[in-house]
Protein backbone atom coordinates (compact mmCIF):
# COMPACT_ATOMS: atom_id res chain seq x y z
CA UNK A 1 0.00 0.00 0.00
CA UNK A 2 1.35 3.31 -1.33
CA UNK A 3 1.13 6.56 0.81
CA UNK A 4 1.81 8.50 -2.22
CA UNK A 5 -1.14 11.40 -3.42
CA UNK A 6 -2.55 10.40 -6.94
CA UNK A 7 -3.14 13.56 -9.03
CA UNK A 8 -5.05 13.93 -11.77
CA UNK A 9 -3.94 15.91 -14.68
CA UNK A 10 -6.29 16.84 -17.31
CA UNK A 11 -4.75 19.24 -20.43
CA UNK A 12 -4.87 18.68 -24.13
CA UNK A 13 -1.99 20.60 -24.23
CA UNK A 14 0.60 16.66 -24.07
CA UNK A 15 3.52 19.23 -23.53
CA UNK A 16 2.46 21.21 -20.50
CA UNK A 17 1.08 17.37 -19.32
CA UNK A 18 4.05 15.68 -19.92
CA UNK A 19 6.43 18.68 -17.96
CA UNK A 20 3.66 18.99 -15.09
CA UNK A 21 3.75 14.67 -14.89
CA UNK A 22 7.74 14.58 -14.49
CA UNK A 23 8.07 17.32 -11.90
CA UNK A 24 5.10 16.43 -9.76
CA UNK A 25 7.01 12.63 -9.99
CA UNK A 26 10.01 14.07 -8.61
CA UNK A 27 8.52 15.05 -5.97
CA UNK A 28 6.84 12.18 -4.97
CA UNK A 29 3.62 12.39 -6.22
CA UNK A 30 1.63 9.64 -8.20
CA UNK A 31 0.41 11.16 -11.58
CA UNK A 32 -2.03 10.08 -14.19
CA UNK A 33 -3.11 11.92 -17.24
CA UNK A 34 -5.86 12.62 -19.43
CA UNK A 35 -5.98 15.09 -22.69
CA UNK A 36 -9.81 16.01 -22.97
CA UNK A 37 -12.70 16.16 -20.62
CA UNK A 38 -14.38 13.13 -21.50
CA UNK A 39 -11.53 11.05 -21.13
CA UNK A 40 -10.74 13.37 -17.80
CA UNK A 41 -13.79 12.20 -16.38
CA UNK A 42 -13.48 8.45 -17.34
CA UNK A 43 -9.93 8.43 -15.74
CA UNK A 44 -11.08 9.77 -12.62
CA UNK A 45 -13.35 7.77 -11.79
CA UNK A 46 -11.04 4.52 -12.50
CA UNK A 47 -8.05 5.90 -10.42
CA UNK A 48 -9.37 8.11 -7.81
CA UNK A 49 -7.12 10.85 -7.32
CA UNK A 50 -6.42 13.12 -4.59
CA UNK A 51 -6.34 15.92 -6.29
CA UNK A 52 -7.28 17.01 -10.41
CA UNK A 53 -5.44 19.54 -12.21
CA UNK A 54 -7.91 20.57 -14.30
CA UNK A 55 -7.74 22.76 -17.87
CA UNK A 56 -10.66 24.81 -18.93
CA UNK A 57 -9.96 24.87 -22.90
CA UNK A 58 -10.29 20.91 -23.52
CA UNK A 59 -11.57 18.69 -26.35
CA UNK A 60 -15.08 17.00 -26.35
CA UNK A 61 -15.79 18.59 -22.80
CA UNK A 62 -14.62 21.91 -21.19
CA UNK A 63 -13.17 21.61 -17.73
CA UNK A 64 -15.88 24.01 -16.29
CA UNK A 65 -18.22 21.23 -16.66
CA UNK A 66 -15.65 18.29 -16.05
CA UNK A 67 -15.92 20.05 -12.56
CA UNK A 68 -19.26 20.81 -12.58
CA UNK A 69 -20.32 17.16 -13.04
CA UNK A 70 -17.43 15.37 -10.94
CA UNK A 71 -18.90 18.20 -7.82
CA UNK A 72 -22.11 16.65 -8.36
CA UNK A 73 -20.95 13.46 -7.80
CA UNK A 74 -20.73 12.78 -4.51
CA UNK A 75 -17.71 10.20 -4.59
CA UNK A 76 -15.63 13.48 -5.22
CA UNK A 77 -16.63 15.81 -2.81
CA UNK A 78 -13.39 15.46 -0.85
CA UNK A 79 -11.19 15.62 -4.12
CA UNK A 80 -9.54 18.89 -4.47
CA UNK A 81 -9.93 20.22 -8.56
CA UNK A 82 -8.04 22.73 -9.28
CA UNK A 83 -8.60 24.73 -12.05
CA UNK A 84 -5.22 25.00 -14.28
CA UNK A 85 -5.51 27.09 -17.67
CA UNK A 86 -4.57 30.51 -19.61
CA UNK A 87 -7.94 31.72 -18.95
CA UNK A 88 -7.45 34.15 -16.65
CA UNK A 89 -10.00 36.75 -16.68
CA UNK A 90 -12.18 37.38 -13.63
CA UNK A 91 -15.38 35.95 -15.14
CA UNK A 92 -13.68 32.78 -15.96
CA UNK A 93 -12.14 33.05 -11.66
CA UNK A 94 -15.90 33.43 -10.82
CA UNK A 95 -17.36 30.76 -12.65
CA UNK A 96 -14.46 28.00 -11.58
CA UNK A 97 -15.52 29.03 -7.99
CA UNK A 98 -19.54 28.49 -8.77
CA UNK A 99 -19.07 24.96 -10.64
CA UNK A 100 -16.93 24.13 -7.40
CA UNK A 101 -13.00 24.58 -7.87
CA UNK A 102 -10.86 24.65 -4.90
CA UNK A 103 -8.16 27.00 -6.76
CA UNK A 104 -7.42 29.07 -9.65
CA UNK A 105 -3.85 28.36 -11.21
CA UNK A 106 -3.03 30.32 -14.50
CA UNK A 107 -0.73 29.32 -16.73
CA UNK A 108 2.23 30.07 -17.47
CA UNK A 109 3.04 29.06 -14.18
CA UNK A 110 5.98 28.65 -11.60
CA UNK A 111 6.65 24.79 -10.76
CA UNK A 112 7.42 26.22 -7.22
CA UNK A 113 3.99 27.89 -6.66
CA UNK A 114 2.45 24.80 -8.53
CA UNK A 115 3.78 22.71 -5.82
CA UNK A 116 3.00 25.10 -2.92
CA UNK A 117 -1.07 25.31 -3.94
CA UNK A 118 -0.75 21.49 -4.47
CA UNK A 119 0.35 20.45 -0.75
CA UNK A 120 -1.91 23.45 0.81
CA UNK A 121 -5.13 21.54 -0.84
CA UNK A 122 -3.57 18.35 0.18
CA UNK A 123 -3.13 19.35 3.72
CA UNK A 124 1.03 18.26 3.28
Amino acid sequence: MTNKKKILVVDDERITTELVQVFLESYDFEVVCAYDGEEGLKVARAEKPDLILLDIVLPKKDGFDVCEELRNDPDFKDVRILMFTAKGLSEDIERGREVGADEYIIKPFSGKNLLVVIRKQLGL
